[in-house]
């Protein structure tokens, strides 16, 4: 499970910092910018935060939900994208979250956030949650939103919690059936079929870890992912010249690494404009969507 919880506290940016973040990165060609945590709805500027960021990038926020319904006002205008991290349903997610009525907090953050901002489950897959992923597709319908799956990854740092490999299996195989038959599930069937095929059927798909920049919570490139490096990075992004970074790191050697399936990385990895599915999925149905939702 994610360990970044456990930093130590540190100073963030500043709103000058963050900017002049959102200025390298833009400059770099960056056009995607998401927010995580830690949770991202504690610091009291995130609204004048993201503010900035939709300015330059399509703008998301993972968050896990506790202070969504008493901000959404704030930060609608400036989100595209908002997902609401839920490890389980009821009881299992307080247990997990270690706060009781975290799950009773979630969904009044969804209930209140949907409608004004597109939205999404979150929901990584471990061994304490695997038996509820069907629950958590029918969450997710029942409340009208979509639900994107992780597959935990045990860090250094953090408790171990991936699932059983071959428990997990069936459960990859329901979800891609799950996506088959048109329940709300973001991730794609080439998701599902590039797990099965290398973890199952030793045939690896291509990482492409380039494709995502990660910044630490003090402004430095992570490199060449935050699954490697657990998040700590070395340079201030402001501070070098991003694209020479990019065109000179040995990237060559991380194509092989089939170690996790976030879908952060997985799933810009196996993007294809020669497949026509996911090129609608991906490209054309959100184009459709954003432009509903401006005339509406």
């Amino acid at each position: 499970m994610c360990p970044f919880w456990r930093r130590p506290d540190e100073e963030l940016l500043s709103i000058e910092e963050e900017v002049k973040m959102m200025n390298a990165l833009a400059g770099a060609g960056v056009s995607f910018m998401g927010f995580e945590g830690g949770e991202p709805l504690l610091r009291k500027d995130i609204a004048e935060i993201l503010e900035e960021s939709s300015k330059r990038f399509h703008t998301s926020m993972v968050t896990n939900g506790w202070l969504l319904a008493g901000k959404v006002r704030e930060i609608e205008d400036y989100l595209n994208f908002a997902f609401v991290s839920l490890d389980g349903v009821g009881e299992l997610h307080d247990r997990l979250r270690g706060i009781n009525g975290s799950f009773q907090k979630a969904i009044e953050g969804i209930r209140s956030a949907s409608g004004r901002i597109p939205m999404a489950i979150s929901s990584t897959i471990t061994r304490e949650n695997m038996q509820q992923a069907p629950d958590l597709v029918n969450l997710a319908s029942d409340l009208g939103v979509s639900i994107n799956f992780q597959i935990a990854y045990d860090y250094s740092t953090a408790d171990p919690l991936s699932p059983d490999r071959a428990k997990l299996k069936e459960t990859i195989e329901f979800l891609k059936y799950q996506k088959l038959a048109g329940r709300p599930i973001v991730n794609s069937v080439e998701y599902f079929d590039a797990i099965l095929n290398s973890w199952y059927g030793g045939e690896g798909w291509r990482c492409k870890p380039w494709l995502t920049i990660n910044i630490d919570p003090l402004g430095r490139i992570v490199q060449p992912c935050y699954i490697i490096n657990e998040y700590s990075g070395k340079s201030k992004v402001w501070e070098v010249d991003i694209r020479a970074l990019w065109n000179s790191y040995d990237w060559e050697s991380y194509e092989t690494c089939n170690k996790c399936a976030l879908s952060c990385y997985l799933e810009p990895s196996l993007f294809s404009w020669q497949n026509p599915s996911m090129v609608r999925e991906r490209i054309l149905d959100n184009v459709v969507s954003y432009i509903t939702g401006q005339i509406g």
